[in-house]
């Protein structure tokens, strides 16, 4: 932590190599004071005497203006600390930040000290692999909870309401993953089309809560995953550690910018490398940006109790240029005490060169897998037989190898299209966004039942049902771990749009009283079945057989033909006094239906 209150004292630190002079700035009552830091190597250290508990801080530094040479030192800015925890307003964008000279002070938020926190009590994590992960954006999962508070909407401590537990608890939920509750910025484009970041991935430093989600803080956040966990939930934070909010050459200097331009990977020439579509990548290669991804994991792991962390962009970890499946990050993770035991899940892919890693991070690790996704829409859809299906089912071998699944099988994500519209869309409608419509997937493996959008048609209405239930169904019955988004277990829709990160509005807030009873009640069966007859969600058995329809064992042809609609595995239990048991699903997409086997009186429609 770079402001630590010890022995009646308390010191501030700050990495910043390159400049020439870095002030400390306290601010009260909108008063600020500067104390001149004195160079320790890299950095830049102060002691000042008192318990400086809740003071709001700030950093200037001087050096070199040459964003030609990305140098950006201008202490008419004032800059966050890497390190802060708590700010005391959100980000906003304001043209000022990128114009040399003009003072930040009122605009930028401050950090604060908060002393010594308390500990989370240690423990394993409250997941394991070849559960169900439900993917959570705070704001739009609670914005339109009537049972929740209204003061309390939209924050993490909403999540710890009895009724959203009794939502979790009835899908049987492993953990929950939240979207980025860290402070982030809006990218420049959206303040002037009066739009704003509904998503979170676009964080200026990575240990900042943002203070919209969580007010309380760190202890919110703490009190938030104890509650959880009482009833036996984990939670994953959603992280971005591939870039910051200060964007290309003309974006805000806030932070990093101004105190160590070097955290960010540049090309030969100088200029900025962008393997994230973002503007910046973060530089692996640099220790710096490792021990400070290190010190954040550490961070919400001990204060928080975090069960684990979901990494955005995951190959930019690792790269140096290029990506290493022997990146330093990994062994230093695997290394830490605190983090050693912790879930790990990588999004495994970049837009830079060679980005697509699916498959190729540690064997401890689990892996986004689009490949499942795409292939069931796929199934679905008509484009293909059941073979690819059968492997996506199977864990992914092809992909992942034998053994235990690191495979994370989804239908829908927070980008792309929901479930529903996957359904009831053949076109991405992102007309709201202000790109022209040309932002977002632009081939979702999608299909509308014959009308495009919402209908009356009850033919189409129909259509889309079954399709949504066999597409569940066909989640659940899978081996790996499996992830859904919030609000597909009942029909949420965003209108055709498949890139709605700029909409915090109706368009993404959950309408909870518009849900699909009967559907939500179809996943919390198929859940059901999942937690209590599967015995196949990490690894796949061997022992079990591929079988037609009518039990007679599938052959070459029959793989290999795009004409094979349906396919059943079966894996029969031990003999003895009691029936043998059988588990194991059916596919017939003609139905369509998917319908896990059960029991010895065979298919039972969860």
């Amino acid at each position: 932590m770079t402001a630590t209150v010890e022995q009646g004292q308390t010191r501030f630190s700050v990495r910043a190599p390159r400049a020439e002079a870095v002030w400390l700035c306290l601010f009260d009552g909108g008063q600020e004071r500067r104390f001149e830091m004195a160079r320790s190597g890299p950095g830049w250290e102060i002691v000042l005497p008192g318990n400086l508990t809740g003071a709001l801080y700030g950093f200037r530094a001087d050096g070199v203006w040459a964003p030609e040479r990305e140098l950006w030192f201008d202490p008419a800015k004032l800059l966050v600390d890497p390190h802060a925890v708590e700010l005391d307003r959100p980000f906003a964008y304001d043209p000022r930040l990128s114009t040399y000279g003009a003072d930040t002070a009122a605009i930028v938020p401050k950090a604060r000290v908060t002393g010594p926190l308390p500990e989370a009590p240690p423990a394993p994590p409250y997941f394991t692999r070849g559960g169900l992960i439900y993917e959570i954006n705070v704001r739009s999962f609670t914005m339109l909870h009537a049972q929740i508070p209204e003061a309390q909407r939209g924050t993490v401590a909403a999540l710890a309401h009895p009724a959203v537990i009794a939502h979790l608890r009835k899908l049987r939920v492993s953990a929950v993953e939240l979207m980025p509750i860290v402070a982030w910025i809006d990218e420049r484009h959206l303040p002037p089309l009066g739009l704003s970041n509904a998503w979170g991935y676009n964080p200026v430093v990575p240990m900042a809560l943002d203070p919209r989600l969580c007010p309380g803080g760190v202890a919110e956040l703490r009190d938030t995953v104890a509650a959880l966990h009482a009833a036996g939930i984990g939670v994953l934070l959603d992280l971005v550690f591939n870039h910051t909010g200060e964007s290309d050459v003309l974006g805000p200097i806030l932070s990093f910018r101004g105190l160590d331009n070097d955290t960010y990977a540049h090309a030969p020439d100088g200029s900025l490398v962008n393997d994230t579509g973002c503007g910046n990548t973060l530089d692996f290669a640099n220790p710096a940006v490792r021990a400070l991804t290190l010190d954040s994991l550490r961070h919400f792991v001990r204060h928080c109790g975090i069960d684990g962390f979901r990494f955005d962009l995951a190959p930019v970890m690792a790269r140096s240029p290029g990506f290493d499946r022997h990146a330093p990050i990994f062994a230093e993770i695997a290394a830490d005490p605190l983090l050693a035991d912790r879930i790990l899940i990588a999004e495994p892919w970049d837009i830079g060169p060679g980005g697509y890693q699916l498959g190729a991070f540690p064997a401890n690790w689990l892996e986004w897998n689009d490949r499942f996704r795409d292939d069931v829409r796929r199934f679905w859809r008509g484009d293909e037989g059941v073979g690819a299906l059968a492997t996506r089912l199977a864990g992914s071998a092809d992909i992942f190898g034998k053994g235990p699944s690191r495979s994370v099988n989804f239908l829908a994500a927070h980008d792309g299209f929901t479930l529903a519209d996957t359904l009831a869309y053949e076109h991405r409608h992102n007309h709201a966004n202000g790109e022209g419509n040309r932002d977002g997937h632009g081939e979702n493996f999608s299909w509308n039942n014959g009308i495009e959008g919402p209908t009356d048609d009850p033919a189409v209405l129909a259509a889309r049902a079954a399709f949504a239930r066999a597409m569940l169904a066909t989640l659940f019955i899978s081996t790996g771990t499996i992830m859904l988004t919030a609000g597909d277990e009942f029909g949420r829709s965003q209108r055709g749009n498949n890139n709605a990160y700029a909409q915090d509005n109706e368009l993404t807030w959950i309408d909870w009283q518009a849900r699909d009873l009967a559907l939500e009640d179809h996943v919390a069966a198929l859940a059901a079945w999942r937690a209590d007859r599967c015995t196949y969600a990490v690894a796949f058995p061997e022992d079990g057989c591929w079988l037609t329809p009518d039990g007679a064992p599938m052959t070459a042809e029959l793989w290999e033909s795009p004409s094979t609609t349906s396919v059943r595995w079966q894996h029969d239990g031990p003999d003895g006094s009691e029936p043998a048991r059988i588990d194991g699903f059916a596919i017939d997409r003609a139905g369509p239906r998917a319908v896990p086997l059960a029991g010895p009186s065979g298919a039972q429609s969860a």
